[in-house]
């Protein structure tokens, strides 16, 4: 069995910010493998269904917690228990402002890059956590990090995140399967990043 979780706030006033960017590509995932109705379970909200690879299908549990952002691994990590998964076995979904906008990378084990979403998800589940980092870009001034994520994605945005919610979804049975490589290049294959902005700072 696989875990898929988003990063995100519950809440309407947050749905269109960066950092549910986990949350909506779940969302659109649920969508398009016609998962099951999403419930209340794990202090989350929690759907089931499976992915077709070419090994066969592979049971999954689309996962977004309601903790608020920050506290998100508390959430995952009562899911994970309850079907006595390991670090491994989890994929998380995250807004990622070190990576310019349009860009994703795989990232397993390491640091949390100052991401306290992703700081829980190491403290209550391990640094093996399997991450999808989605780039956002960066606002180019620290104290200007929180309002930008706390951001709806702008229009401009939409040019570049529309195209990577769907090369994401076509590229999903790599990564339920467990190729991260595959599915990071077939990603990027499908939706090449938009041209760097230089008025947006990009590490990583």
């Amino acid at each position: 069995m696989l875990i898929l979780a988003g990063q995100g706030n519950p809440g309407a006033k947050y749905a269109g910010n960066r950092h549910n960017a986990g949350f909506m590509i779940l969302d659109r995932i649920h969508a398009e493998f016609g998962f099951q109705p999403w419930r209340s379970k794990f202090e989350s909200q929690i759907s089931e269904g499976t992915i077709e690879t070419a090994a066969g299908r592979i049971r999954t549990l689309l996962v977004k917690p309601e903790t608020f952002y920050n506290e998100s691994g508390r959430a995952l990590s009562k899911a994970a228990a309850f079907y006595k998964l390991s670090a491994e076995d989890v994929v998380v979904f995250h807004d990622e402002i070190d990576l310019a906008p349009g860009r994703l990378r795989m990232k397993q084990g390491g640091g949390h890059s100052g991401n306290n979403g992703v700081r829980s998800m190491i403290a209550h589940l391990g640094e093996n956590v399997r991450r999808v980092r989605i780039g956002v870009g960066h606002p180019g001034d620290k104290s200007q990090v929180m309002p930008y994520v706390l951001s709806d994605f702008s229009k401009a945005d939409q040019d570049w995140f529309e195209p990577l919610q769907k090369a994401i979804t076509g590229a999903l049975p790599f990564l339920a399967a467990g190729d991260d490589e595959r599915f990071q290049t077939e990603v990027m294959r499908l939706a090449p990043a938009p041209k760097h902005d230089p008025k947006q700072s990009q590490r990583g």
